[in-house]
């Protein structure tokens, strides 16, 4: 066997599939864009309609490393004269042998409350795990074909299960905060060898727009956490935004990766951005980094485009 596709295949079974699978939730490193894909509540508080799509290749070398794609819309809605927001999340990721569906609707209740806006979320969906496992057992006596261990898989599985999440989600006009949890129900997967479950993920967000002084720069520090209980991941991200138009700087995702960042807002209000993870874990000496990508666009209902006059820190 390889040795890059070792650690992937050691990694999937001690870390994600018995008895739970343990921080299953993708990582991305824009997260400040892809809100809707962990916290409900963020569905519609910008006002306007928007819609974000982002792929990461993450440890780019590995056979079976993660590979991620998301797509998320949202707009505020007004049902019976009711301020609120909904959202469609459409999330494949693929690990190892892991390879996941995630289709999620999202609704959320805006409040005005001080200077910004709350939203209360909660998102409901599917959840399709599918394992398609390949092994390659060496020649000889000394090894145990999948066969001889009854918690081992050997043929492809596929299970659908219900999902859902709840998300507190308040924006002002230059700072935002966040709470939220995934997988509130704890999903359980049942595979012919046993019924794993996708353990809660529990995420914390918030960042603040500071004008330097120089009037055309703002610097926008934030912070991300989220853990399944067990695991606790810190991100520290600090970005230099240019006369609101073009951004760069660097992250800090503890214990796992230094992270450079640069994104454009184009004339006609299309965002894109690119992250690239320098590993800094022992997984360096086998693998190139991750690449990340991201494309937003936001657009006003009545006008029907990207007003200049909006200031949020998130570039939503």
């Amino acid at each position: 066997m390889e040795m890059k596709k070792v650690p992937i295949a050691l990694l999937f079974f001690v870390v994600n599939l018995w008895p739970v699978f343990s921080q299953q939730d993708p990582v991305t490193s824009h997260y400040m864009f892809s809100t809707m894909s962990y916290n409900p509540g963020s569905a519609g508080v910008s006002g306007r309609i928007c819609a974000t799509a982002l792929t990461r290749e993450q440890w780019v070398g590995f056979d079976g490393a993660p590979s991620t794609t998301m797509f998320a819309v949202s707009a505020p809605v007004n049902p019976f004269g009711i301020s609120s927001g909904a959202g469609l999340t459409v999330i494949s990721d693929r690990l190892g042998f892991d390879k996941d569906i995630t289709i999620s609707a999202s609704y959320a209740y805006i409040l005005e409350l001080g200077q910004g806006k709350l939203g209360i979320g909660i998102n409901l969906g599917m959840l399709n795990k599918t394992l398609d496992p390949k092994w390659y057992i060496p020649s000889g006596d000394a090894f145990t074909p999948p066969s001889g261990d009854p918690l081992i898989p050997e043929n492809k599985e596929s299970y659908v299960a219900f999902d859902a999440g709840l998300g507190l989600f308040y924006q002002a006009e230059k700072y935002y905060a966040a709470l939220s949890v995934t997988h509130i129900n704890q999903p359980k997967i049942k595979y012919s060898k046993g019924t794993p479950y996708v353990s809660r993920h529990y995420y914390a967000t918030a960042g603040y727009t500071l004008q330097l002084p120089n009037p055309s720069l703002e610097l926008l520090p934030s912070v991300f956490v989220y853990s399944d209980g067990k695991i606790t991941q810190f991100n520290v991200t600090s970005l230099v935004r240019y006369n609101k138009k073009a951004w760069g700087g660097v992250s800090y995702r503890l214990g796992d990766a230094l992270i450079g960042m640069i994104g454009i807002e184009l004339y006609n209000g299309l965002r894109l951005g690119y992250a690239y993870d320098f590993t800094v874990s022992d997984i360096n000496r086998n693998s190139g980094g991750s690449h990340e990508f991201v494309v937003n666009y936001c657009f006003d209902l009545v006008l029907g485009k990207s007003p200049m006059r909006y200031k949020s820190i998130r570039f939503l």
